[in-house]
């Protein structure tokens, strides 16, 4: 984990979570699904004038319900509760009961007109004989408020079907304004600047626009009797402006880095002028080459402090500007420069930076950093040769130490040998801070290219598995890759890539078993349908190293 030491600032504790519910109510028309939504009141205390979907608070009273609701066998008393608070806050907003007579039909609006939406809600059903229906009532996905804000939620976003013969007419307190809605137009209108939402209104909208109608719905939610999805996002700053993420996007990663306890002071724009704080002991700076195979450049790391000196991690290419301005970054005390691997994108800067710190005279003993790495192999293209000073053992141990009147501080620096993209591939742990630098092992947004014949996939596979059980090994949270923002969840980033990988080489191997007679250029369509065509070319370099492993499998008989 991360020392609390390294942390850029000072963290605070996040508001208390409180229990509440909400409910999707739906219902289907020749248009597509609807929603129905109302607007808050703009004197709120939690996002006022949004459009929002009725809920609130889970009461006490809610748990002792349960004997008045209908039940799946599948619902846990949890669920159960939260179907309830659901259904009661449907009715106290919105005058809509989800509930039934004996005979099983629906309270019509003349029922709910003869009940008190302020009065004890279970009993007035109970008196007139009208049992919930928790059972219809299913658990969409599990939101919690995020941690930056002063009133957090602990809410699960249900979903029920709109009771026939029923008109929904809002409270005029809390809620006004109800209405019907697609949850494209919502979007498009928030879009507008018309129907304002907040954050997990939005998300949960995009992803219930692809659902055709309220069974498809219901039947996805019933599947399982869990959330589709839980989240508790995260917040930065983009474009000058709050932006919000969940777990499974590019940022999240980097925002849990940089301020765990969710303070929006982290600024995620892409730029190559200044040096990126992510820890007291990490800077990252990405060189000015974006592209389609560098995304928005290529990283480079300096890890250590200015009592230490700093350790380089791939200087990228001989740009002199990049350079220059990595140079300052570390006020000239660069100890050692280390490349991951020798691609053009990685290691050309070694030897101009390498000079610059002997220039500059700063360095420890005054003398030049080492290039530490792996040699390229013969294998390697024209572009991608590299001798570093000295050759990295695998397990070897770099370290930065200064003594101080606190204490001794330590970087530690572990290197892992990882072929795979390169033959000359490694990667490296901090291992005080349970970080782990990928280089192009592990990419944020995209997969690695695989190219034989210096790229092989059985190894780049093992590494893998090196790099999973070295998350057990030394608590890896966070993955730093050569491009994109910084990882979490590390060892389920792998996990998932590891996934990626073998769920492409089996629809690699199914084009082959359809086509044994075809070639690369054949198959690269079939296999790599769900990516657009300008992307095939470079695809073709992954799928050469899946079939010569496809093949070097069956030659084994292991496939």
């Amino acid at each position: 984990m991360v020392r609390a030491s390294q942390l850029l600032y000072t963290q605070r504790e996040a508001a208390p979570l409180r229990p509440a519910a909400t409910v999707l109510l739906l219902r289907d028309t020749p248009d597509g699904l609807e929603v129905l939504m109302t607007r808050r009141s703009s004197t709120a205390s939690f996002a006022p004038g949004a459009y929002v979907f009725p809920g609130g608070g889970i009461d006490t009273a809610d748990a002792l319900a349960h004997g008045q609701s209908s039940r799946r066998h599948t619902q846990s008393d949890l669920h159960l509760t939260q179907a309830i608070a659901a259904i009661r806050e449907s009715f106290e907003e919105l005058g809509v009961l989800l509930a039934r007579h004996a005979d099983s039909r629906h309270p019509d609006t003349a029922d709910i007109a003869t009940l008190d939406r302020s009065a004890p809600f279970a009993e007035q059903c109970a008196a007139r004989q009208l049992q919930l229906v928790g059972s219809e009532v299913f658990v969409l996905a599990h939101w919690i408020t995020d941690r930056d804000l002063p009133r957090r939620f602990d809410v699960p976003f249900l979903v029920a079907r709109m009771p026939h013969g029923q008109t929904p007419l809002a409270d005029e307190a809390e809620q006004f304004e109800p209405r019907w809605v697609r949850p494209a137009e919502a979007l498009a209108r928030h879009a507008d600047g018309n129907f304002f939402m907040i954050f997990p209104t939005i998300r949960t909208l995009e992803r219930l626009q692809h659902f055709a109608d309220v069974e498809a719905v219901l039947a996805a939610c019933a599947a399982t009797d869990e959330p589709l999805w839980t989240s508790c996002p995260r917040a930065g700053l983009l474009a000058g402006k709050e932006a919000r993420f969940m777990e499974h996007e590019s940022a999240f990663g980097e925002l849990a880095l940089t301020s765990p306890d969710g303070q929006i002071v982290h600024t995620l724009d892409w730029q190559t002028t200044q040096p990126v704080p992510l820890l007291k002991n990490l800077l990252r700076l990405t060189a000015p080459n974006p592209g389609v195979m560098t995304g928005p450049g290529t990283n480079s790391y300096l890890v250590g402090d200015a009592n230490t000196g700093y350790i380089a991690i791939d200087p990228g290419p001989a740009d002199a500007d990049h350079l220059a301005r990595l140079h300052a970054a570390a006020g000239g005390d660069i100890r050692m420069i280390v490349c991951t691997h020798s691609h053009p994108d990685h290691s050309p800067g070694a030897k101009p930076l390498q000079a610059l710190c002997e220039a500059g005279g700063k360095s420890k003993g005054n003398s030049k950093p080492p290039i530490l790495g792996l040699a390229s192999l013969p294998t390697a293209r024209a572009d991608s040769a590299f001798t570093p000073d000295r050759a990295l053992a695998n397990h070897e141990l770099l370290q930065l130490i200064s003594t101080g009147p606190e204490g001794d501080t330590t970087h530690t620096l572990k290197v892992l040998h990882t072929p795979g993209h390169a033959a000359n591939h490694l990667c490296l742990v901090l291992l005080e801070d349970g970080l782990l630098f990928s280089g192009d092992h592990i990419l944020n947004g995209s997969t690695t290219i695989v190219n034989p014949p210096d790229g092989n996939m059985n190894a780049y596979l093992d590494s893998l598995d090196l790099l999973s059980a070295a998350c057990d090994a030394h608590d890896i949270e966070f993955i730093l890759p050569a491009h994109g923002y910084a990882l979490g969840q590390a060892k389920e980033a792998i996990a998932q890539l590891k996934a990626h990988r073998l769920k492409r080489e089996a629809k690699v191997l199914a084009v082959m078993q359809a086509n044994p007679n075809g070639t690369l250029d054949d198959w690269v369509p079939l296999a790599y349908d769900d990516v657009h065509e300008r992307v095939w070319p470079i695809a073709k370099r992954s799928l050469l190293a899946h079939v010569e492993r496809i093949q070097s499998l069956q030659l084994t008989g292991d496939l």
